[in-house]
């Protein structure tokens, strides 16, 4: 019997929300000329039996969809309502006219309040033909199947904003926290592969500190953790990289590997 086809998994996008490099911005990160440390905002694809998922859709997503050779789309998901996550949503309009679908859009009630007001024209269109054709499904606390994948929602806090981040089999996903309640630490229990925010060095008030998120990965005690949702103040990709514990490093733009799924 064949083993089950693996989840394909690649980072579109591992910046914060101004992306590195920041427009003005002189610092060595920002000068540097390691396309590593080039971040668009931050985004997710799982590709599963030959289906496409997107984890978010900043301000980049077009340029990033192009860039993975990602031409059919079913689902984008939203983590949360900050712009950075919900600012390309007008591309999938592409899909619409070219392959003549629509695109589901699976989201919380917040995130599509922030969505509605983003995108009037896409609720009431009046005579505009050209609005994007998408399929509204909220997004809670309960377990969803898409493309034959079991998606687990992970409740995390971004301040005082809900965030959802996903596990799907032994693969993790959160961005945008710097809180995760006990029940989402049991939920990421035995998760193999983790993918947690880390902006900076330096504490914040929104977002995981690298420090802060090595030691929420010590906890979870993933095989493999990736960090993401990175600002230039980061510091060097390769120089930080080497100082990582040997499990844990940091994603770039255009990573990619397969996780196990059974």
């Amino acid at each position: 019997m064949a083993d089950p086809e693996p989840i394909y998994i690649e980072f579109l996008g591992t910046g914060t929300s101004l992306g590195v490099p920041m427009i003005g911005c002189k610092c060595c990160v920002c000068l540097s000329e390691n396309p590593k440390d080039n971040r668009m905002r931050t985004s997710l694809l799982i590709k599963y039996h030959g289906k496409n998922i997107v984890i978010d859709c900043g301000p980049d997503f077009r340029t990033q969809l192009l860039r993975a050779g990602v031409d059919d789309l079913e689902t984008v998901i939203i983590t949360h309502e900050h712009r950075d996550h919900i600012a390309g949503l007008d591309d999938v309009r592409s899909i619409n006219y070219i392959l003549r679908k629509r695109v589901e859009l699976r989201l919380s009630e917040e995130s599509l309040n922030a969505v509605e007001v983003e995108f009037p024209y896409i609720f009431n269109p009046g005579d505009y033909k050209g609005a994007p054709q998408i399929d509204l499904v909220n997004l809670d606390d309960e377990p969803f199947e898409l493309n034959g994948l079991k998606f687990i929602p992970l409740l995390v806090m971004h301040r005082n904003m809900k965030v959802y981040g996903f596990r799907i089999g032994d693969f993790s996903y959160i961005t945008d926290a710097n809180f995760i309640p006990e029940e989402t630490m049991k939920l990421l229990k035995g998760t193999k592969v983790m993918v947690l925010n880390a902006l900076r060095l330096k504490k914040h008030p929104s977002h995981f500190s690298l420090d802060e998120a090595i030691e929420i990965a010590k906890e979870i005690g993933a095989e493999k953790t990736y960090f993401t949702h990175l600002g230039h103040l980061i510091g060097m990709h390769d120089r930080v990289n080497s100082s990582l514990p040997e499990n844990m490093e940091l994603a770039y733009d255009g990573l990619s590997f397969s996780v196990p799924y059974s």
